[in-house]
C-alpha cells in the first residue's frame, strides 16, 4: 500500500500542543486495546518526554496495557543525564503504574552491537507482529530523527530493526536506533518538532521528494502526523496542510 501523506497540525504554543498530544495518545492507546488489549508505545528522547507529562493526570488509563520501547537510546546507564530513558522516567514512569518488565530499555553492560541485537530480539518477543502503535519521534535542526543522521550509512538500512550507531555527530557517539524498515510498520507515526531552528528541515521533510532523514520516515500502512508549533511552521505558511481534525 502507497505512503499516505503527512496530516499536520500547528500549535499557539507549546502548552497546546502537549494537551493535544496527550489526547492523541489516549486515542492510540484506546485503539490499541480495542485491536489487541494491549497497547505498544515508543519514544524518542529530546524534548518529547516533557510533552507527555499530562498523561499522568490521566484516571482512564489502565497502565498495565502498555508496552513502552525507545525509538532510539544512548548507550549509557540508566541514571546517566544523557538516557532517554531517564528522561521518561523523570516526567512520567516513575508517576504512573506501568510494570517495569513492560519498558525494554537498553542493556548498557554489553558492546553496543550486542545491546542492539538484544534489543531486537526482545523486542520481536514482546511484539512478534513488529507493528507499534504508536511511535512518538521528533527532529533535530538537521533533519535527524531517532539516530539517523543526514548521509549516514544506516540511512540504507534495510535488514535490522535496531542498529548500533557509534559514530554519532551528536554526543554520546554510541547509541542504538530504530531503523525504517521497523519505523514503517506502525499503525501510527507521530512527530512533534518545535523551535525556529527546524523551520528549514520542517519544509524540506513535508515537501512532495523529502531528503531528510524525518522526511524519509513513512508508514507503509499506517499513518503519518506532524504536530508543529508556529515558529517550526513558519515556512509552511504559504503551503497547503492538511489538518487533523
Amino acid at each position: 500500500m502507497a505512503a499516505q501523506p503527512a496530516m499536520v497540525q500547528i500549535f499557539p504554543d507549546n502548552v497546546d500542543l502537549s494537551k493535544r498530544l496527550c489526547s492523541f495518545v489516549y486515542d492510540r492507546y484506546k485503539e490499541a486495546i480495542g485491536r489487541q488489549g494491549s497497547f505498544h508505545v515508543a519514544v524518542s528522547g529530546g524534548s518529547l518526554p516533557k510533552f507527555l507529562e499530562g498523561l499522568s493526570k490521566r484516571v482512564d488509563i489502565d497502565w498495565t496495557q502498555w508496552w513502552v520501547y525507545f525509538c532510539d537510546e544512548r548507550y549509557v546507564t540508566h541514571d546517566n543525564p544523557d538516557s532517554n530513558y531517564g528522561a521518561l522516567a523523570n516526567t512520567l514512569l516513575r508517576h504512573v503504574k506501568i510494570p517495569e518488565e513492560q519498558i525494554l530499555k537498553i542493556n548498557a553492560s554489553v558492546p553496543v552491537a550486542d545491546a542492539a541485537k538484544e534489543y531486537e530480539v526482545e523486542m520481536c518477543k514482546r511484539l512478534p507482529s513488529l507493528r507499534l502503535d504508536l511511535a512518538l519521534c521528533g527532529m533535530g535542526p538537521d533533519g535527524h530523527t531517532c539516530s539517523l543522521f543526514p548521509r549516514h550509512p544506516l540511512l540504507q538500512e534495510k535488514e535490522r530493526l535496531i542498529a548500533p550507531i557509534e559514530d554519532s555527530p551528536k554526543p554520546p557517539p554510541s547509541r542504538i536506533t530504530m531503523t525504517y524498515p521497523l519505523l514503517a510498520k506502525s499503525w501510527n507515526v507521530l512527530f512533534v518538532v518545535t523551535g525556529a531552528s527546524k523551520v528549514e528541515n520542517v519544509v524540506a521533510s513535508l515537501s512532495d521528494e523529502p531528503k531528510t532523514p524525518a522526511g524519509l520516515v513513512k508508514p507503509s500502512d499506517g499513518s503519518l502526523f506532524w504536530f508543529l508549533d508556529t515558529a517550526a511552521a513558519a515556512g509552511l505558511k504559504d503551503r497547503p496542510v492538511s489538518q487533523i481534525v
